[in-house]
């Protein structure tokens, strides 16, 4: 959603870069290029004003004009004043001292309330929690029926003693199923309630009732990240109207603008709790203001992607993966280990969303956005196509037993082919960085093999090499040499990845073994 924000941004910025000093101008003219960025991505002009009056007095002080490096020092400013319009700290959920804890959600029709119910109540099941979904929106057609469908896909219980459709009182379904939460130990109620298209006295007061009914310990109000600049007009009516403690952002995958979403919490005063990013269940999570400004600068989010990693890979599967990888130069990890491994980065999410996460990433934002999620499935279905004997060996696999696997699994030879030999090279490769060998091209990193005593052993070999005495001579083997460096560090790090060797980021583009092979 924010991708022509961070864009905009990125290429401001890349007119800092290298400047020893930054003038008045330089601040004014930068000032300027993201007053404008924001402006453009939809962010509430009096945010804006903020934002730029705060940047601007920062980065005219002395926190700049004495940094060692003004262009990074003045990024960070940006990165801070972007933190704080997002709300500053992350805002966890208060719990009851008694449960259940209520948490009641509010907004209009159409915000993904009811869909968003089912996210958190997964959510919280993560978390080790027993949520139950209420089903208090009985005026829209279905609604009780699609809650339900939501429950169940997300494992959690639900109350619905009314058919809805227009038939039933929401405020006594609320009150009663605080009693029935009780009665079967669910320790948190998750109360979905009616919208309307717009804003209007009914829907205000119905949902004022179910707050007196229920007293919920959160309130949180529902709102779709791609409605522009009335999301900050419905959040503030709803403040004044029924109250709210936190903004949870549905729909953050949308391709709007999406600037409206970033002022609502400087707007309002009440920080962003949760966001929903996407269809799927899982596609949910807290909202952390330092993470999605790092994002927003194009800067990643590693610590997001680890947690994720975290919550799918145990420790103990990952210390046995990386047992195999260092022992007999890797022969013990068979093309079972990797459709495993494969199959649990699967369930971390979408492969685009999490290359996404990386740093440095928003210049391949397009080759990304390309990559196909079936060749997951595809690269699967090749292995499985496998007997026993050739995952755990594929040596053995010779033209005819490739020709059975290309027709079991409905791809051509050549694609059993190119997988075999990725999964050799990249078998090899993660061999030696279990082993301590580094990456191949990289130089000496500590803890990751290419040390001292390789480069040591390097500079041994290279001192039985003579020069010639003759200086022309000499000065053409020397580029010689250099431009043979050249080539093989290029080789190198395009052949690591599966990459076509060649001038590095000329004309990139991610091949379809890479994509088979990362899927």
């Amino acid at each position: 959603m924010f991708d022509t924000l961070s864009d905009r941004l990125s290429a401001t910025f890349k007119n800092l870069r290298g400047k020893g000093r930054l003038s008045e101008a330089d601040i004014d003219a930068t000032a300027r290029e993201i007053r404008i960025a924001l402006l453009e991505a939809d962010v509430a002009l009096p945010v804006v004003r903020a934002f730029i009056k705060s940047v601007k007095e920062r980065a005219l002080g002395a926190e700049v004009s004495k940094a060692l490096n003004p262009s990074q020092q003045f990024i960070k400013i940006v990165n801070d004043e972007l933190v704080g319009i997002l709300g500053g700290e992350t805002r966890r959920l208060r719990f009851a001292k008694q449960p259940p804890t209520v948490i009641m959600l509010a907004g209009l029709q159409g915000a993904g309330k009811t869909t968003l119910a089912g996210k958190l109540g997964r959510w919280l099941k993560g978390q080790g929690h027993t949520p139950l979904l209420v089903a208090c929106d009985l005026q829209r057609p279905n609604a009780v029926n699609q809650l339900s469908v939501v429950a169940e896909r997300a494992g959690v219980g639900i109350y619905a003693p009314e058919p809805g459709n227009g038939v039933g009182d929401p405020v006594q379904v609320a009150k009663d199923s605080i009693e029935y939460a009780r009665t079967k130990q669910f320790d948190i109620v998750i109360v979905d309630t009616a919208g309307r298209l717009g804003i209007d006295q009914e829907m205000m007061q119905q949902a004022a009732d179910i707050r007196d009914a229920v007293s919920p310990d959160e309130i949180l109000f529902v709102v779709d990240a791609m409605i522009g600049q009335d999301a900050v007009n419905t959040a503030e009516a709803f403040r004044d109207g029924v109250g709210f403690d936190g903004v949870v952002l549905s729909k953050l995958d949308g391709d709007a603008r999406g600037g409206a979403a970033l002022s609502i919490a400087h707007v309002t005063g009440r920080q962003i709790m949760f966001a929903s990013n996407g269809e799927k269940l899982d596609d949910f999570d807290a909202f952390h203001p330092d993470r999605m400004a790092s994002r927003i600068l194009g800067m990643g989010d590693v610590l997001s992607l680890i947690e994720k990693a975290e919550q799918t890979f145990s420790q103990e599967e990952a210390a046995k993966m990386a047992s195999k990888l260092a022992s007999s130069k890797g022969k013990d990890f068979t093309l079972d280990d990797f459709l495993a491994q494969m199959e649990q980065v699967r369930k971390m999410g979408s492969i685009s969303k999490l290359l996404g996460m990386l740093p440095g990433m928003a210049q391949m934002r397009e080759q990304i956005n390309n990559i196909d999620e079936r060749d997951v499935d595809r690269t699967a279905a090749i292995i499985k196509s496998m007997t026993p004997a050739e995952r755990q060996d594929p040596t053995i696999l010779n033209g005819s037993r490739r020709a059975r696997i290309a027709k079991g699994s409905g791809v051509d030879v050549s694609a059993v082919k190119s997988l075999v030999e990725r999964f050799f090279e990249a078998r090899k490769m993660m061999s030696r960085m279990a082993q301590g060998g580094g990456m191949p091209g990289m130089p000496g990193i500590p803890g990751m093999g290419g040390g001292p005593g390789r480069q040591k052993k390097q500079q041994k070999q290279a001192k039985g090499k003579r020069r010639s005495g003759n200086p022309m001579k000499r000065k053409a083997e020397e580029q010689a040499a250099a431009e043979r460096r050249e080539q093989a560090q290029a080789q190198q790090a395009g052949a690591a990845f599966g990459l076509p060797p060649g001038e590095p980021g000329k004309d990139f583009d991610l091949p379809d073994e890479f994509k088979k092979f990362m899927g």
